[in-house]
């Protein structure tokens, strides 16, 4: 298929070059991003009034499609909240404490965990059970709150999502686009999978170990060991509920949230229904712990942890609200946006770059699998990761075609760049999940997974040229 290039392709690939850029050079993002918006709206419909109102279009349908991610990160925060001021975490943590006793087993067992997890309920829900509990562990034994963020994006959001063996969501999309069986698919990306996630990790690990010594994390370390929630405390030390409800509480929450992880085995929740279950389940502890606390106060107190869940969370999206809605502008949130304004043969701006790149370039083995990593990276920077997946099958299958072979491969990398770009790991508003539940900026969360990230997909490109 041939597609039409128009002056608002051009003007979406110079501000991504643009907020790249900004992000590399360690600024905020949103005058760019803002900019860019206003500039494909008076391009497309060369009305200043209506360009203006895209600015604000825009920013409605990026908080209408991060709503499900705030609300789940905002009433976890809530329940953390009432759990720290009872002195419930505190118990809580204890057994992993003689589990996890070092930086690097923290790393690695959250890791491994977040991946496990992530194979069976993907990766936001993982990261909302996994991240309250866990985080608090991991910074006692000295793993900075980013070092937790890190360990849960990459093995969940990337190993996990990407090769998402299990649900099979990803390679269903890829393999019908590709018009081969998903079980190829599936055989394919194994190998791809764990080259690209062995070199990820073990490089984020050695980068984030050689900042550690440097001492760069000792004020986030304290910052988290001490919470100001932590400042409400009772005779004991402990918080304000005696230590039998502590202990029953300890028991209770984690019980709840494996009957969760049973009810999506069995109805078979995935996605948002999964979070949903996570989110309500919160919410129940959160006014549970409230009661038995607070007693009389209750109903003050849940209000009030409440706000200062949702505070938190729209502190933290309100910096990449903006970003997220230009790059939403790359895919179908245009046409919510700013109307039909791409030419009838268009299929979104992001994809219509891919499908551009794949008939510019000559075809053979090395060629094919370079265009397929680049073209499935490209189509992961509206930050889904499956949006643009199809057309990566779809690429695959026009390579193939033309050098007689390697579908299968083909369309596992560009499933696996697609999903590490924008799955999670590099798009900032993607990553948010783990970076609110670690209280970390996602823009220096993207900035520490890139170098690691980009050297997986290179390598990972060319052990994809000697497998075909």
């Amino acid at each position: 298929m041939i597609v039409e290039l128009t002056a608002m392709h051009w003007i979406y690939s110079a501000f991504i070059l643009i907020i790249l850029g900004v992000m590399i050079a360690r600024k905020d993002t949103t005058l760019p991003c803002i900019i860019g918006i206003f500039i494909l709206g008076l391009t497309a419909t060369s009305s200043l009034s209506q360009a203006v109102m895209g600015i604000f279009n825009g920013l409605i349908f990026a908080i209408a499609e991060l709503l499900g991610t705030i609300l789940i990160i905002s009433v976890i925060t809530a329940m953390s909240k009432s759990m720290m001021t009872a002195g419930i975490n505190e118990t809580m943590i204890r057994p992993f404490s003689k589990m996890i006793r070092t930086p690097t087993l923290a790393y690695w067992v959250i890791g491994i965990l977040m991946m496990v997890v992530s194979l069976f309920f993907w990766p936001s829900p993982a990261v909302a059970l996994m991240g309250a509990v866990l985080l608090p562990v991991a910074v006692r034994v000295g793993l900075p709150p980013i070092g937790v963020a890190m360990a849960m994006n990459l093995f969940g959001h990337g190993i996990a999502l990407s090769g998402d063996f299990i649900i099979q969501g990803a390679p269903k999309l890829t393999s019908e686009a590709a018009g081969i069986p998903v079980g190829d698919v599936v055989s394919a990306s194994i190998p791809l999978v764990v080259i690209m996630g062995i070199v990820t990790t073990v490089l984020a690990f050695w980068y984030l170990r050689k900042d550690m010594k440097k001492g760069l994390f000792k004020n986030d370390l304290q910052t988290v060991v001490v919470p100001e929630a932590q400042k409400t405390k009772n005779e004991d030390g402990k918080g304000t509920l005696s230590l039998g409800w502590r202990r029953a509480f300890a028991i209770l929450i984690p019980v709840l949230f494996l009957l969760d992880i049973v009810a999506m085995s069995v109805l078979k929740l995935q996605g948002g229904d999964a979070t949903a279950l996570i989110g309500g389940t919160a919410f129940f502890i959160l006014i549970l712990i409230s009661i038995v606390t607070h007693k009389k106060e209750s109903l003050e107190k849940i209000t009030e942890y409440t706000v200062e869940g949702f505070h938190f969370g729209f502190k933290v999206f309100g910096p990449v609200i903006p970003i997220a809605a230009f790059f939403y502008m790359g895919d179908a949130g245009i046409y919510s946006i700013l109307g039909n304004v791409l030419p009838a043969t268009s299929t979104g701006i992001v994809n219509d770059l891919g499908i551009a790149l794949a008939h510019a370039v000559p075809l053979n083995t090395v060629i094919a699998s370079i265009t397929s990593a680049i073209v499935g990276a490209i189509t992961g920077l509206d930050g889904s990761g499956f949006s643009g997946i199809s057309l990566t099958g779809s690429i695959a299958k026009l390579f193939s075609t033309a050098i007689g072979y390697g579908t299968a491969t083909l369309t596992a990398l560009g499933q696996v760049a697609g999903i590490w770009v924008g799955g999670g790991t590099l798009i900032p508003w993607a990553l948010l999940p783990a970076a609110a539940i670690c209280n970390v900026n996602p823009f220096e969360l993207a900035r520490r997974n890139l170098k690691p990230v980009v050297i997986g997909l290179v390598i990972t490109t060319i052990v994809a040229i000697f497998l075909l």
